[in-house]
């Protein structure tokens, strides 16, 4: 595929990225991105925290993420490069160090979300076979691995296929709840809870912080940010529509999986879609399993080969050993980082449980979030008024995203001790 000039190269004809992505195809990367494999494997452990409350957890993991969300609108808008945080974390910090600490930390994000999607992958392809858990994820692991060192390159109609898939699985589940089971719309008063106990409310800040590992994926938007005809408009517009139509079907698959199998049932499933839609159809569980396994294969390798590219680009630039930042010249790809992005998430899903590697990810998350946000309150301190021509949110929303990532972390690490 040929590029074209670049009007922002100064006539140097330099190649650019072709700039033809409107905001209908932005939402549906959004969508792609972010409506992942993590719905799939999170809702057991999620009824397990919070019980009948759990989509109100995903709410709350909304509101926060929403914040942080208008945060990467403005730095997106303002700085519309592939690099993403590590390029709005040089502008505001203006170090070297704190933007090496920035890419580590997308790399930690990455390959913890792999790992924790693979460790989910094990109940849903038990549907089918009746092999151990650690040979099925090794073999995952590995394949998914392979394919990365090979440099798939997805194009955009495959890539929307696999959102598809993935999305019409989950609307499946919803529409099957609300013809199929009565439950759905009688105890919807359950949703909120009616005390201010306690254990009630640890039970749902725990299990927002698992919700925050389903919201992964809407800040990639920002990475084809150099790719739309209008970034000050599109950007902004996609992230918004991507988290609002991401919430309502997370909270309403959630409910619905509780209201048809109760919280017990739902809380011990190994493959709890595939045992809802059983219940919901009264049809074999096999469709919906194979439907998770399309989106849990998905979501390992974008997750590895991104991983890979952040390692090799840091060790490109000095920030990890030289070895690392080396390109096959077979392949064709960063193939020693590959192996080591590769290697951490298959020990990461062999020795560590689905719920404690998804909170390793959202931890992992909460930080980069809260760094962002001080980013642009830095930025923002710096200028008497903003560029032209760009989306500007309030001056107090990077600081009540800043809060509420802390209290994200914060609460963590009191739940952590109890």
């Amino acid at each position: 595929m040929g590029g074209h000039i670049d009007p922002g190269s100064g006539g140097t004809g330099r190649t650019g990225l072709r700039r033809s992505l409107g905001l209908v195809h932005v939402v549906l990367y959004g969508l792609g991105v972010t409506v992942g494999a993590g719905i799939y494997v999170l809702i057991a452990a999620a009824a397990a925290r919070a019980g009948m409350h759990a989509p109100l957890a995903f709410v709350l993991a909304a509101i926060g993420i929403g914040l942080t969300g208008a945060t990467f609108a403005e730095l997106g808008s303002r700085m519309p490069q592939a690099a993403g945080p590590v390029v709005y974390a040089h502008a505001a910090f203006r170090s070297e160090f704190v933007s090496r600490l920035v890419g580590l930390l997308v790399i930690a994000m990455t390959l913890v979300s792999a790992a924790a999607i693979s460790a989910g992958a094990a109940g849903y392809v038990g549907v089918f076979v009746g092999w151990p858990r650690w040979l099925v994820i090794t073999l995952i692991v590995l394949a998914m691995g392979a394919m990365a060192a090979r440099g798939i390159r997805e194009s955009i109609t495959f890539a929307g296929i696999m959102t598809l898939i993935e999305i019409g699985g989950l609307v499946l589940i919803v529409v099957l709840g609300f013809l199929n089971e009565p439950r759905v719309l009688s105890d919807a008063g359950a949703l909120l809870p009616r005390s201010l106990d306690v254990g009630v409310w640890s039970g749902i800040v725990a299990a927002s912080l698992l919700a925050v590992f389903a919201f992964i994926g809407f800040e990639g938007i920002v990475n084809i940010s150099e790719e739309m005809t209008d970034p000050s408009t599109t950007l902004p517009r996609a992230i918004l529509v991507t988290l609002v139509l991401t919430t309502v079907l997370y909270v309403a698959v959630m409910w619905v999986a509780l209201a048809a199998l109760g919280v017990t049932r739902l809380a011990t499933a190994d493959a709890p879609l595939a045992l809802v839609f059983e219940q919901l159809a009264g049809a074999s569980p096999r469709t919906m399993a194979a439907i998770a396994i399309v989106a849990i294969l998905n979501g390992i390798i974008v997750n590895i080969i991104m991983a890979a590219r952040v390692i090799y680009g840091l060790a490109r630039r000095g920030g990890l050993p030289e070895p690392l930042g080396r390109v096959d010249r077979r392949l064709g790809t960063p193939l020693n980082a590959t192996a080591l992005a590769t290697a951490v998430v298959l020990g990461l899903a062999l020795w560590l449980r689905l719920d404690h590697i998804a909170e390793l990810s959202a931890r992992a998350t909460l930080v980069l979030f809260a760094l962002v946000n001080l980013a642009l309150m830095l930025i923002k301190s710096r200028e008497t008024a903003p560029p032209p021509d760009i989306y500007v949110a309030p001056r107090w929303v990077p600081a009540a995203g800043l809060a509420c990532c802390l209290f994200f972390i914060a609460a963590d690490a009191v739940l952590s001790r109890a």
